[in-house]
C-alpha cells in the first residue's frame, strides 16, 4: 500500500437508513435517529464506541429541509462522547461527508465515525413553503454572489443551468432525447425492485416522452423526486474493521479535486467538474474505470449521471450516449450496473449518501432481487456543476 494514500487505512463497517417517505410522518431528528442507530448496529458496535460524527453540510440554522439536523444534535441526541466532529458546506458535494471522516480516521482524530445525511424536502413541499434547493436561491446554501446574475435571465433554479448543460451536450456530442431517457428508464426498472424506492410504476419510453418538459431538454423524469429520508454509514479503521460484524470495505481512492472556477456557468459546461474529482480519484489507486463491477452515480438530473459516466472513464468523453443506448450495458445484468437501487431519480433523493448505501449494500450482498453478480469494486460519485466527489470502495 503507498503510505501517501491513507485513506487505504479506512473501511466502511456499517450502514442504515430510515424509511424513506414522500412525505414521511416522522421528524428530520426521528429518521435520523433511525438511521444512525441502525448503521452503529450494523456495523457490531455501540453508540459508545462511536468518536467522531461528520455530516455534510451539517445543520442549517435556518431550518431549511435541505440540511435541518446536523453533527452536534445527534451527537446530543446520542449521547456520543466524540474527539472529532465536523460539518459545512463548502467542500466537494454531497459525499464530502464521507472524506471528512475518512481524513479523521486516517489522521488519527478518531476511530469509529458515523456519518450521516438527512433531507426533508418533500416535508416542506407539502407545507408550502419554496425550499431552496428549488428555487429563491440565497446565501445559506449556494451564496448571492451566483445567483444575483441568474435570476435577472430567469434563472431560478439548477434545473435550469443543468438544462443548459444537455443541451449543449445534445449539440456537441449528438446525444439524443432517446439515450438521455435510459437513465430514467433504468433506474425506474430498478426501483421496481427496491422496497424503499418512491416511484415503483413501471415506466415506458412513451411515459417518459409524455412527461412534462420542466426546463428544455430536461422532462420531468429527467429530475431527481424529493423525499423524507436519512442514510447513515459508519467508518472505521481498517485494523478495527476487520473484528467486526462484516467484512470490511475498504475505502482504496477518493477524488475531491477541483480546477475550475466555483461557479455553475463558469465550469466546464458538458462536463463540469467530474473529470478533475475522477482523475484525483484514479491517481490514487491502481485500479481502473474497467475494474468497477457497479456505478452509483450522481442523478440528481439525468444528464449529470451521463457526465459522471464520461468524467469517471467509465466510457469516452462525449459517447456517454452511445454507451447507454439501449439500457443494456447499464441494466443489472450488463456490463456495468448503474444506481441500483433507483437512485435518486426513482429510488429518491437522498442527495449523495444513498449511493455509498447502495454501494454497500450489493459489496456485501444484500441486494435482494437487484443484487447483482459477485460485485467487489464500486465507484460512487455525487453533485454536478463545480460541486464533485466520488469514491472508489472494494469489498476486502
Amino acid at each position: 500500500m503507498d503510505s501517501r494514500y491513507l485513506e487505504k487505512n479506512v473501511a466502511i463497517t456499517g450502514i442504515g437508513q430510515s424509511e424513506v417517505g414522500r412525505p414521511s410522518s416522522r421528524s428530520a431528528m426521528q429518521l435520523t435517529v433511525d438511521a444512525a442507530l441502525e448503521a452503529i448496529a450494523d456495523a457490531g458496535l455501540n453508540p459508545k464506541d462511536i468518536d467522531g460524527v461528520c455530516s455534510w453540510p451539517g445543520d442549517n440554522s435556518n431550518g431549511s429541509s435541505f440540511s435541518p439536523v446536523g453533527p452536534l444534535s445527534v451527537m446530543t441526541m446520542l449521547g456520543l462522547n466524540c474527539n472529532w466532529f465536523s460539518g459545512g458546506y463548502e467542500a466537494a458535494g454531497p459525499l464530502a461527508g464521507v472524506m471528512n471522516g475518512v481524513m479523521a480516521i486516517a489522521s488519527g482524530m478518531a476511530n469509529h465515525v458515523l456519518v450521516f445525511r438527512t433531507i426533508t424536502e418533500s416535508s416542506n413541499r407539502t407545507s408550502g413553503s419554496k425550499d431552496q434547493s428549488l428555487a429563491a436561491k440565497s446565501g445559506p446554501r449556494d451564496g448571492n454572489f451566483m445567483w444575483q446574475w441568474c435570476t435577472p435571465f430567469n434563472v431560478l433554479s439548477v434545473v435550469n443551468i443543468t438544462a443548459m448543460y444537455a443541451a449543449l451536450h445534445m449539440e456537441t456530442y449528438g446525444t439524443t432525447p432517446e439515450q438521455l431517457a435510459q437513465i430514467a428508464l433504468t433506474t425506474r426498472r430498478n426501483a421496481q425492485l427496491n422496497p424503499k424506492a418512491v416511484m415503483r410504476k413501471p415506466m415506458t419510453m412513451d411515459d417518459y416522452f409524455a412527461s412534462k418538459m420542466i426546463s428544455t431538454p430536461l422532462r420531468m423524469f429527467d429530475c431527481d423526486v424529493h423525499c423524507d429520508a436519512s442514510t447513515a454509514i459508519v467508518l472505521s479503521r481498517r485494523d478495527m474493521a476487520k473484528d467486526l460484524r462484516h467484512p470490511p470495505i475498504r475505502i482504496e481512492a477518493i477524488g475531491a479535486a477541483m480546477n475550475q472556477p466555483y461557479l455553475w456557468d463558469q465550469v466546464d459546461l458538458t462536463a463540469n467538474a467530474m473529470p478533475d474529482a475522477a482523475n484525483a480519484m484514479w491517481a490514487r489507486t491502481d485500479l481502473k474505470p474497467a475494474d468497477v463491477d457497479t456505478a452509483q452515480l450522481y442523478d440528481g438530473f439525468s444528464i449529470l449521471t451521463m457526465m459522471w459516466l464520461e468524467g469517471l472513464g467509465l466510457c469516452p468523453k462525449g459517447q456517454s450516449g452511445a454507451f447507454v443506448e439501449g439500457g443494456g450495458r447499464i441494466a443489472l445484468d450488463g456490463q456495468l450496473p448503474l444506481n441500483t437501487n433507483g437512485g435518486q431519480l426513482s429510488g429518491g433523493r437522498t442527495h449523495g449518501m444513498g449511493y455509498v448505501h447502495e454501494a454497500c449494500t450489493q459489496l456485501w450482498g444484500r441486494g435482494g432481487e437487484r443484487q447483482i453478480r459477485d460485485p467487489h469494486v464500486a465507484v460512487c460519485a455525487a453533485g454536478g456543476g463545480p460541486l464533485a466527489g466520488s469514491l472508489l470502495l472494494v469489498k476486502d
